[in-house]
């Protein structure tokens, strides 16, 4: 929870000193649940494993007239996976995977972001996992933004991105078609 809360006001305060004033920041709707950190994995190279994790928490920074300088942060529980199966969920906690009694967080920080033609960008950063930490690529997609009923403003974007296990130090064993995890990040963010 330290962890998180130094993350946050770290974040926070990098916007205040290198962010134009006329970016936004925008804190992700996990509270709401209007947004979701999902994964899959090839089962076997047969079918796929579908899960998520039930608790992170964000910020982003946007501006729509400076989007390179977009900013993001995410704090995962490492402890949240959710494969919909509790005894998978215990051996994808334990050691052979995500370790969560010793890694009980993972993170992502932006490095940079890139816009692109469609309403697509290009997200750059560090994702920290296991005590590893790998420069990563996120492919984005912007979802729309605006005003919602209740007087706020919202911004959404949905990323994907693949991670090799063993770049992390997941060794075990799932096969030559289960080598990389998929993941997707479907963001929504309120203005503050």
């Amino acid at each position: 929870m330290r962890l998180t809360q130094l993350c946050i006001t770290a974040f926070i305060s990098g916007l205040v000193l290198v962010t134009p004033l006329q970016a936004a920041e925008y804190v992700i709707d996990t509270k709401g649940a209007h947004a979701s950190i999902n994964f899959r994995i090839p089962h076997l190279g047969y079918s796929w494993l579908i899960g998520r994790f039930n608790t992170f928490s964000g910020l982003f920074s946007y501006d729509e007239e400076n989007p390179s300088a977009a900013k993001v942060i995410i704090n995962i529980d490492t402890n949240s996976i959710d494969s919909n199966h509790a005894e998978r969920d215990k051996h994808l906690r334990g050691n052979d995977f995500l370790e969560v009694k010793r890694y009980p967080k993972a993170a992502f920080v932006s490095t940079s972001f890139e816009e692109l033609d469609n309403g697509k960008a290009i997200l750059k950063g560090d994702l920290s996992l296991l005590g590893f930490t790998k420069p990563i690529t996120i492919d984005v997609e912007h979802t729309g933004h605006g005003r919602d009923p209740w007087g706020g403003y919202r911004r959404g974007f949905k990323g994907t991105t693949k991670l090799r296990l063993k770049d992390y130090g997941i060794m075990f064993e799932l096969g030559a078609a289960s080598q990389e995890v998929e993941l997707e990040l479907i963001v929504e963010g309120i203005r503050q």
